[in-house]
């Protein structure tokens, strides 16, 4: 008889809540742009710098937030940045002025930058190696299901009541997530809320959880640094992270320029590869744990799905040759699903590849620097690209071109054990 997941179903569901959370708090500043300018009479550069801020603070801090989780632990770093992040948009939406705004979307990058170093190490926690890439999918989800959120509700609201409004539904909704991370999370190991079998399934085939709490000290950063797998991923990451921000920040003008679609109706074609992405990234992790069942978990062999949902995110290429928008819906659907699945499936090749699991949040840190490095540059690129070429059809080609860049690299510079010199007593668990 099959073991109950109730308890890895509930922690699913904070990962994915906390991921959604923070991608509805990123696009509230994007929805509400045009009539928080003409209130506080921002200048077009200075509405530039405030939509950026907190990509520079989240660069800045995400290695140092995996460095700390790998010391204090999954639940004090995730509740940290949470309640950081959650109190930095309430306060943006009782802003006055361009100042105080910047300060609070800096501070809110901070918070930010906890999520992934820290959500990582939760499915080293909670998740058996075989359910590693359902796991990452679904937690990754939240960046897909935030902005259709976020495009649709806070377009309401804005529109309703005031710019203002986004940013307390955000706060709000960041509350109540909090909540269910202090009253709810904990280690499995302590957890009251699974039965006794589905905890014995998790610790017997987890491997050693690492982090605070796991055994071993980890490896030195520069060890990992060291690493040409850790670099190889590092860079396939920021080819997959950079189009993933060229469709967060240049999609709905696109499509307001190209196919002629008012500001309300691209919202809504913004939302709908978004919304796809959600349930269709679930199912590729969950098929790519299927097709790697009775393999070892050490061997790298989820690299193949990543390396061919890269090549198949790639189909944007020919998107400067596609001029009916319905068909940019399917194709951008498409490319966004393979896209949120590959950096997802990432993520779960790096922890089957590190040799010591205590290493967890500082090289997901690293990973995250990979893919907000480029995804920081895709905004400024794709505008030069925009600018020098005349239109959008070039800034696609880039983007494929980089996820075929991205293919390789994880096809071919990924497979030895990350930061393996160490004596390392947990042994891998087939997957």
């Amino acid at each position: 008889m099959r073991t109950m997941r109730t308890g890895r179903t509930l922690v699913y569901l904070l990962l994915l809540g906390a991921v959604t959370v923070n991608y509805v708090d990123r696009v509230i500043l994007s929805v509400a742009a045009k009539p928080v300018s003409k209130e506080l009479g921002l200048s077009a550069p200075e509405l530039g710098l405030l939509l950026s801020a907190f990509l520079w603070s989240y660069l800045v801090f995400v290695l140092p937030w995996g460095i700390l989780t790998d010391r204090i632990g999954t639940k004090p770093s995730t509740v940290s940045g949470l309640a950081l992040w959650t109190v930095a948009t309430l306060l943006t939406g009782l802003s006055g002025g361009f100042g105080s705004i910047f300060a609070f979307r800096l501070i809110m990058g901070v918070g930010e930058a906890s999520t992934y170093p820290a959500g990582a190490a939760v499915i080293r926690e909670w998740i058996p190696t075989r359910e590693r890439g359902l796991a990452t999918t679904v937690f990754n989800a939240g960046g897909y299901a935030g902005p259709a959120i976020g495009s649709i509700v806070v377009g309401f609201l804005v529109g309703q009541f005031g710019w203002r409004s986004g940013f307390y539904f955000g706060a709000m909704i960041g509350a109540l997530v909090l909540l269910a991370w202090i009253f709810v999370y904990k280690r499995p190991e302590q957890a009251r809320f699974i039965r006794e079998a589905e905890r014995t399934k998790i610790l017997a085939e987890r491997g050693n959880p690492g982090g605070a709490g796991g055994s071993g000290g980890g490896n030195s950063l520069g060890a990992l640094l060291r690493s040409r797998t850790m670099w190889g991923m590092f860079a396939a990451q920021g080819c997959a992270v950079y189009t993933v921000y060229m469709f967060l920040t240049w999609l709905p003008s696109y499509l307001q320029a190209t196919h002629g679609l008012t500001v309300l109706k691209s919202g809504l074609y913004t939302a709908v590869p978004y919304a796809v992405a959600v349930p269709g990234t679930m199912l590729i992790g969950y098929l790519s744990d299927r097709l790697l069942r009775g393999q070892p978990a050490g061997s790298g062999r989820r690299r193949v799905i990543v390396t061919v949902t890269m090549l198949v995110s790639s189909c944007i290429l020919v998107t400067p040759f596609v001029s009916s928008a319905p068909l940019i819906l399917v194709l951008f659907s498409l490319s966004l699903t393979s896209i949120g699945s590959a950096v997802g499936l990432n993520i779960a090749l790096l922890n089957d590849l590190l040799a010591d699991p205590a290493d967890t949040g500082r090289a997901n840190g690293i990973l995250m620097v990979g893919g907000n490095g480029f995804g920081v540059l895709a905004p400024i690129a794709t505008g030069f690209v925009i600018s020098w070429s005349g239109g959008y059809g070039m800034a696609f080609v880039v983007a494929g071109a980089l996820l075929v860049v991205g293919a390789v690299l994880t096809m071919t510079r990924t497979r030895s054990p990350i930061a393996a010199r160490r004596t390392v007593t947990t042994e891998l668990v087939p997957s």
